[in-house]
């Protein structure tokens, strides 16, 4: 382990606290920013352990590297804050971006750094008895520090190659198919209640292994998070597109979650009112 190395976390929302406490538990300092973040982000922060400073030019001098998990239509933003400020650590992209937008951060942000690492976080918050998984692509002394600092805490850091945009493409095909699944199984509930085989639907789903058909409680998590996930999908469908792939039916899902914007982060939402927020739609 380094001697008390010093990660600085930019913008933590549920998962960049999470990911940023484990660091902590591991023996880092982690430093962030609360100007102009709301009272729910201090007090993640304050629960995670992180070390609050004055402005993220004080943060970016005193870290060793950062990580960047903020939604993915600031990444560049954020990126270019960085950049401006002349930051010479190691800076870890760690959005749902496609991989054409870390290249231009690397770009960006490479002017005055010494490395950029690309990563991308897969898995829920590790919280509890929750793990996730930080995927790393980048030059070799880079990606190696980000692992050492999160060795033996819930986060692992699987290295794939010294390339950047290989964990951004990993991310983005993942998401691809797993929030574009829920958005496709929400639908298909719908349908099935709308002509009373609901329950004839869960059946015929619950015979195949791991159907997101079944899940039905889901379907209000997903409304909740549409908010990020619609801007994610519009990253896949620009990915699959630069791919020489149809991005038709990503663009289309995307669609769909902009549905759920009055949805942005509720516990109290149900089944019935996600899908009546879908039904008011047309």
């Amino acid at each position: 382990m380094l001697d008390q190395p010093v990660l600085g976390v930019l913008h933590p929302g549920s998962m960049g606290a999470a990911v940023a406490a484990c660091a902590v538990s591991a023996g880092a300092r982690v430093l962030w920013c609360p100007s102009g973040r709301s009272a729910a982000t201090v007090l993640r922060a304050e629960q995670a352990g992180l070390e609050p400073v004055a402005d993220l030019g004080a943060l970016l001098e005193r870290a060793e590297f950062v990580l960047s998990l903020c939604p993915p239509a600031g990444a560049e933003d954020v990126a270019r804050e960085a950049a401006e400020f002349g930051f010479d650590g190691v800076y870890v992209e760690g959005n749902a971006i496609s991989p054409e937008r870390i290249e231009r951060i690397a770009s960006l942000v490479g002017r005055s750094a010494r490395a950029v690492v690309d990563g991308a976080v897969i898995g829920s918050p590790p919280v509890g008895s929750k793990t996730t998984r930080l995927f790393l692509s980048g030059p070799v002394d880079a990606t190696s520090l980000v692992a050492r600092v999160f060795a033996g805490t819930s986060v692992s850091t699987p290295v794939l190659g010294e390339e950047i945009g290989q964990a951004s493409g990993l991310k983005v095909a993942y998401t691809t198919y797993q929030k574009a699944s829920r958005v496709l199984a929400a639908l298909a509930y719908g349908l099935a209640q709308h002509h009373g085989v609901d329950q004839a639907l869960l059946d015929v789903a619950g015979a195949r292994q791991g159907s997101y058909l079944v899940e039905t409680d889901y379907i209000a998590k997903t409304a909740s998070r549409a908010w990020r996930w619609a801007p994610e999908l519009e990253e896949a469908a620009d990915t699959l597109r630069a791919a020489g792939l149809p991005d038709e039916v990503m663009r289309a899902v995307a669609g769909t979650l902009r549905y759920w914007t009055d949805a942005k982060d509720s516990c109290g939402i149900s089944v019935e009112d996600a899908l009546e927020m879908l039904r008011r739609s047309i």
